[in-house]
């Protein structure tokens, strides 16, 4: 039914994931197919790296432990952007097509005001992707 699965990460926010990653990893399972995470990161230090070697690094070590934990291949890709909340998006759809993923799954908070006025990032994957997309509160 699906081929890949893309999961896009924010190490920043590991610990609000595990509901989505959960679910990758059993769809992962049950498809028998890989798993591809992938983060977006700036140049400049952040909480997480101090540079995009380091961020990506982590990023590996991340994906790496998940595929031991739920048994699943997998791989990681990082990008670097200029501006990663801006650039987000358009970076995720680029990811989807390079990849080759068929399914993203994403987690998401629960939408309040803002997201009535201004599209989510998972809205926004929802709304352009050419890809399913899962989006788990």
């Amino acid at each position: 039914m699906y081929s890949k699965i893309m999961i896009p990460v924010d190490l920043a926010h590991a610990d609000k994931l595990d509901k989505a990653l959960k679910t990758a990893a059993g769809l992962a399972s049950l498809y028998n197919i890989p798993v591809h995470y992938v983060g977006v990161t700036g140049n400049t230090p952040s909480g997480v790296a101090h540079t995009p070697e380091e961020y990506a690094g982590k990023l590996q070590a991340f994906a790496s432990g998940q595929a031991r934990d739920h048994g699943v291949e997998q791989t990681a890709q990082t990008y670097v952007r200029h501006d990663p909340s801006v650039e987000l998006g358009r970076t995720l759809l680029d990811a989807i097509d390079e990849c080759g993923a068929d399914l993203v799954v994403m987690a998401s908070h629960v939408p309040g005001l803002p997201d009535h006025l201004f599209s989510s990032h998972a809205g926004h994957l929802v709304s352009h992707a050419s890809a399913s997309v899962f989006v788990v509160r």
